[in-house]
Protein backbone atom coordinates (compact mmCIF):
# COMPACT_ATOMS: atom_id res chain seq x y z
CA UNK A 1 0.00 0.00 0.00
CA UNK A 2 1.40 3.39 -0.96
CA UNK A 3 1.85 6.13 1.62
CA UNK A 4 -1.09 8.14 0.26
CA UNK A 5 -3.45 5.14 0.22
CA UNK A 6 -2.35 4.10 3.69
CA UNK A 7 -2.95 7.64 5.00
CA UNK A 8 -6.45 7.68 3.46
CA UNK A 9 -7.25 4.30 5.02
CA UNK A 10 -6.02 5.48 8.42
CA UNK A 11 -8.16 8.62 8.19
CA UNK A 12 -11.19 6.57 7.23
CA UNK A 13 -10.64 4.33 10.26
CA UNK A 14 -10.22 7.40 12.47
CA UNK A 15 -13.45 8.97 11.21
CA UNK A 16 -15.32 5.75 11.93
CA UNK A 17 -13.77 5.67 15.41
CA UNK A 18 -14.91 9.25 16.00
CA UNK A 19 -18.46 8.35 15.00
CA UNK A 20 -18.45 5.46 17.46
CA UNK A 21 -17.23 7.75 20.28
CA UNK A 22 -19.73 10.51 19.49
CA UNK A 23 -22.69 8.10 19.40
CA UNK A 24 -23.03 8.45 23.20
CA UNK A 25 -24.35 12.02 22.78
CA UNK A 26 -21.89 13.41 25.34
CA UNK A 27 -19.71 16.50 24.87
CA UNK A 28 -16.12 15.55 23.93
CA UNK A 29 -13.17 17.95 23.98
CA UNK A 30 -10.96 17.93 20.89
CA UNK A 31 -7.94 17.34 23.12
CA UNK A 32 -9.53 14.24 24.69
CA UNK A 33 -10.54 12.90 21.28
CA UNK A 34 -7.03 13.51 20.00
CA UNK A 35 -5.51 11.67 22.96
CA UNK A 36 -7.86 8.73 22.41
CA UNK A 37 -6.95 8.48 18.72
CA UNK A 38 -3.28 9.49 19.00
CA UNK A 39 -3.61 12.63 16.86
CA UNK A 40 -3.44 16.37 17.52
CA UNK A 41 -6.46 18.54 18.34
CA UNK A 42 -5.95 20.29 15.00
CA UNK A 43 -6.44 16.94 13.23
CA UNK A 44 -9.66 16.44 15.18
CA UNK A 45 -10.88 19.88 14.07
CA UNK A 46 -10.34 18.91 10.43
CA UNK A 47 -12.02 15.55 10.97
CA UNK A 48 -15.05 17.23 12.52
CA UNK A 49 -15.34 19.52 9.51
CA UNK A 50 -15.25 16.45 7.28
CA UNK A 51 -17.97 14.70 9.31
CA UNK A 52 -20.16 17.81 9.19
CA UNK A 53 -19.70 18.05 5.43
CA UNK A 54 -20.75 14.41 5.09
CA UNK A 55 -24.03 15.16 6.88
CA UNK A 56 -23.27 13.95 10.41
CA UNK A 57 -25.24 16.12 12.90
CA UNK A 58 -22.21 17.38 14.84
CA UNK A 59 -22.52 20.44 17.08
CA UNK A 60 -19.68 22.28 18.81
CA UNK A 61 -16.54 24.34 18.42
CA UNK A 62 -12.81 23.65 18.81
CA UNK A 63 -12.81 25.24 22.26
CA UNK A 64 -16.10 23.96 23.69
CA UNK A 65 -16.00 20.42 22.35
CA UNK A 66 -18.17 18.32 20.06
CA UNK A 67 -21.24 16.14 20.29
CA UNK A 68 -23.87 14.76 17.93
CA UNK A 69 -27.31 16.37 18.09
CA UNK A 70 -29.27 13.40 16.75
CA UNK A 71 -29.07 9.64 17.00
CA UNK A 72 -26.33 8.20 14.81
CA UNK A 73 -27.04 4.77 13.33
CA UNK A 74 -25.62 2.61 10.62
CA UNK A 75 -27.91 0.88 8.10
CA UNK A 76 -29.09 -2.60 9.15
CA UNK A 77 -27.09 -5.53 7.85
CA UNK A 78 -29.17 -7.76 5.59
CA UNK A 79 -27.24 -10.97 6.07
CA UNK A 80 -28.31 -14.59 5.90
CA UNK A 81 -28.04 -16.96 8.86
CA UNK A 82 -24.99 -18.55 7.27
CA UNK A 83 -23.34 -15.15 6.82
CA UNK A 84 -23.98 -14.22 10.45
CA UNK A 85 -22.49 -17.54 11.54
CA UNK A 86 -19.41 -16.94 9.40
CA UNK A 87 -18.97 -13.46 10.93
CA UNK A 88 -19.29 -14.80 14.46
CA UNK A 89 -16.72 -17.50 13.78
CA UNK A 90 -14.28 -15.09 12.12
CA UNK A 91 -14.45 -12.61 15.00
CA UNK A 92 -14.08 -15.42 17.55
CA UNK A 93 -10.89 -16.59 15.84
CA UNK A 94 -9.43 -13.11 15.39
CA UNK A 95 -10.05 -12.04 18.99
CA UNK A 96 -7.79 -14.91 20.06
CA UNK A 97 -5.00 -13.80 17.72
CA UNK A 98 -1.53 -13.44 19.24
CA UNK A 99 -1.12 -10.22 17.25
CA UNK A 100 -2.49 -7.53 19.63
CA UNK A 101 -3.27 -5.13 16.78
CA UNK A 102 -5.25 -7.80 14.91
CA UNK A 103 -7.15 -8.80 18.04
CA UNK A 104 -7.97 -5.14 18.75
CA UNK A 105 -9.23 -4.70 15.20
CA UNK A 106 -11.47 -7.75 15.60
CA UNK A 107 -13.01 -6.28 18.75
CA UNK A 108 -13.56 -2.98 16.93
CA UNK A 109 -15.22 -4.86 14.07
CA UNK A 110 -17.56 -6.57 16.52
CA UNK A 111 -18.62 -3.19 17.93
CA UNK A 112 -19.32 -1.84 14.43
CA UNK A 113 -21.38 -4.91 13.57
CA UNK A 114 -23.37 -4.41 16.78
CA UNK A 115 -24.09 -0.84 15.71
CA UNK A 116 -25.35 -1.99 12.31
CA UNK A 117 -27.51 -4.90 13.48
CA UNK A 118 -31.26 -4.25 13.49
CA UNK A 119 -32.92 -4.02 16.89
CA UNK A 120 -34.04 -7.34 18.32
CA UNK A 121 -37.78 -7.70 17.75
CA UNK A 122 -38.50 -11.15 19.10
CA UNK A 123 -36.24 -12.43 21.89
CA UNK A 124 -36.99 -15.85 23.38
CA UNK A 125 -37.00 -14.29 26.84
CA UNK A 126 -36.98 -10.84 28.42
CA UNK A 127 -34.37 -12.05 30.91
CA UNK A 128 -31.39 -12.64 28.63
CA UNK A 129 -29.58 -9.58 29.98
CA UNK A 130 -28.08 -8.41 26.69
CA UNK A 131 -24.52 -7.15 26.90
CA UNK A 132 -23.40 -3.75 25.64
CA UNK A 133 -21.67 -5.45 22.73
CA UNK A 134 -23.66 -8.69 22.27
CA UNK A 135 -22.05 -9.60 18.95
CA UNK A 136 -18.58 -9.56 20.50
CA UNK A 137 -19.73 -11.53 23.54
CA UNK A 138 -21.53 -14.13 21.44
CA UNK A 139 -18.53 -14.53 19.16
CA UNK A 140 -16.38 -15.36 22.17
CA UNK A 141 -18.43 -18.54 22.76
CA UNK A 142 -18.87 -19.40 19.11
CA UNK A 143 -16.17 -22.08 19.16
CA UNK A 144 -18.88 -24.52 20.31
CA UNK A 145 -21.02 -24.12 17.19
CA UNK A 146 -19.44 -26.89 15.06
CA UNK A 147 -20.15 -29.53 17.73
CA UNK A 148 -23.62 -28.11 18.41
CA UNK A 149 -24.57 -28.21 14.73
CA UNK A 150 -23.29 -31.76 14.43
CA UNK A 151 -25.16 -32.82 17.58
CA UNK A 152 -28.44 -31.34 16.32
CA UNK A 153 -28.09 -32.96 12.88
CA UNK A 154 -27.06 -36.39 14.15
CA UNK A 155 -28.99 -36.51 17.45
CA UNK A 156 -25.87 -36.76 19.59
CA UNK A 157 -26.17 -36.86 23.35
CA UNK A 158 -23.87 -34.21 24.81
CA UNK A 159 -22.85 -33.04 28.26
CA UNK A 160 -22.90 -29.28 28.64
CA UNK A 161 -21.34 -27.02 31.26
CA UNK A 162 -22.78 -23.50 31.31
CA UNK A 163 -23.15 -20.33 33.38
CA UNK A 164 -26.59 -19.31 34.60
CA UNK A 165 -27.73 -15.68 34.81
CA UNK A 166 -26.46 -15.40 38.40
CA UNK A 167 -23.02 -16.71 37.40
CA UNK A 168 -23.46 -20.21 38.85
CA UNK A 169 -22.01 -23.06 36.80
CA UNK A 170 -24.12 -26.13 36.05
CA UNK A 171 -23.66 -29.34 34.10
CA UNK A 172 -26.46 -31.12 32.25
CA UNK A 173 -26.91 -34.09 29.92
CA UNK A 174 -29.00 -32.87 27.00
CA UNK A 175 -30.60 -33.70 23.66
CA UNK A 176 -29.72 -30.74 21.34
CA UNK A 177 -32.77 -29.99 19.19
CA UNK A 178 -32.35 -26.64 17.43
CA UNK A 179 -30.11 -23.57 17.14
CA UNK A 180 -31.81 -20.16 16.96
CA UNK A 181 -30.51 -16.70 16.13
CA UNK A 182 -32.55 -13.84 17.61
CA UNK A 183 -30.83 -10.84 16.02
CA UNK A 184 -28.59 -10.30 19.05
CA UNK A 185 -27.90 -13.71 20.55
CA UNK A 186 -27.68 -17.40 19.59
CA UNK A 187 -29.58 -19.95 21.68
CA UNK A 188 -29.90 -23.72 21.67
CA UNK A 189 -33.14 -25.57 22.39
CA UNK A 190 -32.59 -28.89 24.15
CA UNK A 191 -34.30 -31.57 26.20
CA UNK A 192 -32.63 -31.77 29.62
CA UNK A 193 -32.54 -35.29 31.04
CA UNK A 194 -32.07 -34.35 34.70
CA UNK A 195 -34.84 -31.73 34.71
CA UNK A 196 -37.11 -33.76 32.43
CA UNK A 197 -38.02 -30.56 30.62
CA UNK A 198 -37.05 -28.35 27.70
CA UNK A 199 -34.32 -25.77 28.20
CA UNK A 200 -32.98 -22.94 26.05
CA UNK A 201 -29.31 -22.06 26.52
CA UNK A 202 -27.40 -18.99 25.38
CA UNK A 203 -24.45 -20.20 23.30
CA UNK A 204 -22.13 -17.52 24.70
CA UNK A 205 -22.71 -18.85 28.24
CA UNK A 206 -21.63 -22.38 27.38
CA UNK A 207 -18.31 -23.14 29.07
CA UNK A 208 -17.63 -26.61 27.69
CA UNK A 209 -19.20 -29.40 25.64
CA UNK A 210 -18.51 -33.12 25.68
CA UNK A 211 -19.67 -35.53 22.99
CA UNK A 212 -20.67 -38.62 24.98
CA UNK A 213 -20.44 -40.83 21.90
CA UNK A 214 -24.07 -41.85 22.34
CA UNK A 215 -27.15 -40.80 20.39
CA UNK A 216 -30.73 -40.18 21.48
CA UNK A 217 -34.18 -40.97 20.14
CA UNK A 218 -37.05 -38.49 20.19
CA UNK A 219 -39.35 -40.03 22.76
CA UNK A 220 -42.92 -38.78 23.07
CA UNK A 221 -42.89 -35.30 24.62
CA UNK A 222 -39.14 -34.69 24.19
CA UNK A 223 -38.73 -33.70 20.53
CA UNK A 224 -38.56 -30.36 18.76
CA UNK A 225 -42.17 -30.60 17.56
CA UNK A 226 -43.26 -31.04 21.18
CA UNK A 227 -41.27 -27.96 22.21
CA UNK A 228 -42.80 -25.86 19.44
CA UNK A 229 -46.31 -26.95 20.41
CA UNK A 230 -45.66 -25.98 24.02
CA UNK A 231 -44.29 -22.59 22.98
CA UNK A 232 -47.42 -21.86 20.95
CA UNK A 233 -49.74 -22.97 23.74
CA UNK A 234 -51.52 -20.26 25.82
CA UNK A 235 -49.76 -19.21 29.06
CA UNK A 236 -46.57 -20.94 27.93
CA UNK A 237 -43.26 -18.98 28.00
Amino acid sequence: MTGRKQSAAQRSDRLMALIQILRDGELHKARDLGDALAVTPRTIWRDMATLRASGLPVDGTPGAGYRVTAQVTLPPLNLSMGEFEALHLAVAILTEATDPELAKSAQSLAVKIDAALPENTGPPSTQWGFAIHPFADTAAGFKHMPLLRDAVRNKKLIRISFLSEDGAQSTELIHPLQLNYWGRVWTMVAWCRSQRDFCEFRVDRIQSLIDTGATFDDEVGTGLDDFLKLRQAPNRL
